[in-house]
């Protein structure tokens, strides 16, 4: 027999994204329609080791907030709870185990089910807590588009928007200027935003996580073009690429519950393309840009969706899942399989082969 709900908590973990807000409203209008009461967890799960960060989410309180970026519940990505950031007495920080605090305050306030947003490390942990007897259904989120069980999460729409009209904006300026711009996009370990924005953005060479690099088939590309009279070049680098035999470029190690920071590769390629053809070479590194603003429309309705279907799993006693879209359905996956491995672009993605098809250099010798 299905457990009836009286009262339901959402928080949102992880980086933020643009359609958060929306996944928000769309579970507490869903809710509030079956009788339910709806808390707002605040950054993270912190707000379950300090509950005065929990407010109550009525109709009213998530008005016209769909197309707003950010989250109005805030969020971390370093409030892992069973890795959880504290400062001994030298002042060194190691990680303690709090998530008994988490499931005992889950308990005391009297919460019948979680809906927990956020991407692969979110998701890692909702499973964990749900092992632990915690009732949850997990909503895929992240610009990266590396989580498993998914075909594509919210947030990662935007983010190659922002990417490709930053590329058709820089165009005309190299162009003018006769000068190779390298532009660093996110990503973390998988290449689906540079290779979408890439391709859509008109760049001439796209360098990805999952190809290691070779600096010659690069600059063969642009030297290439140079001949052809085309005087500038538009390369596209994810911020987890590397050269052949080569390490990923770090701007700052990891932290105690916290994940070591990509950065710099645009500034390596761009210092080799110069060194090997003498062009001139600019790098701009779009970062939290991808994150931020008003989500597309399309990120809008798969939020929408998404935050829905969560509250009918709930509905259906479906937890220790994920919501999930299989087009042209959404449907629950379970929590355990959503983060056993990245998911990253294999070499048959369509948009990889078109990239090739059309004579970009994806940085290896395969035409």
């Amino acid at each position: 027999m299905k457990r009836k709900i009286r009262r339901i908590a959402v928080n949102t973990g992880g980086g933020d994204a643009p359609g958060l807000n929306a996944v928000v409203r769309a579970v507490v209008l869903s809710a509030c329609r079956r009788g339910w009461e709806v808390l707002g967890i605040r950054k993270g799960y912190l707000g379950l080791l300090d509950t005065s960060q929990i407010l109550q989410l009525t109709a009213e309180s998530v008005r016209g907030i769909t197309h707003t970026g950010g989250s109005i519940l805030g969020t971390v990505n370093k409030g892992n709870p069973f890795d959880f950031p504290f400062k001994l007495p030298d002042g060194t920080v190691t990680g303690v185990d709090r998530s008994t605090e988490i499931v005992a305050n889950y308990a005391n306030l009297g919460i019948d089910a979680l809906i927990a947003i956020g991407g692969d490390g979110s998701m890692r942990i909702a499973n964990r807590l749900a092992e632990m007897g915690m009732s949850i259904v997990g909503v895929p989120k992240t610009i990266d588009n590396d989580l498993e069980g998914t075909v594509v999460t919210f947030g990662f729409d935007t983010a190659v928007s922002v990417a490709t009209d930053a590329l058709d904006r820089l165009h005309s300026t190299a162009e003018s200027h006769e000068r190779v711009f390298v532009v660093e996009v996110m990503g973390r370990y998988a290449g689906w935003i540079a290779l979408h924005a890439g391709v859509a953005g008109g760049a001439d060479v796209i360098l990805l996580p999952e190809i290691p690099y070779d600096i010659e088939p690069v600059c063969r590309k642009i030297m290439d073009r140079e001949a052809q009279g085309r005087h500038f070049s538009i390369v596209v680098v994810a911020e987890g690429a590397k050269p052949k035999g080569g390490e990923m470029v770090f701007k700052a190690s990891g932290e105690v519950g916290k994940e070591a920071r990509l950065g710099g590769i645009a500034e390596v390629v761009a210092r080799q393309i110069t060194e090997h053809t003498g062009k001139e070479t600019r790098t701009v590194v779009l970062g939290h840009l991808q994150r931020g603003g008003r989500p597309t429309p399309r990120d809008r309705m798969l939020a929408l969706q998404f935050g829905s279907a969560a509250v009918r799993m709930v509905a259906q006693g479906k937890f220790s899942t994920m919501v999930a879209l299989d087009p042209p359905d959404v449907r629950a996956v379970p929590l355990s399989s959503t983060s056993r491995r990245m998911k990253t672009v294999p070499m048959d993605d369509h948009c990889l082969l078109a990239a090739r098809d059309m004579g970009l250099s994806l940085g290896d010798e395969e035409e």
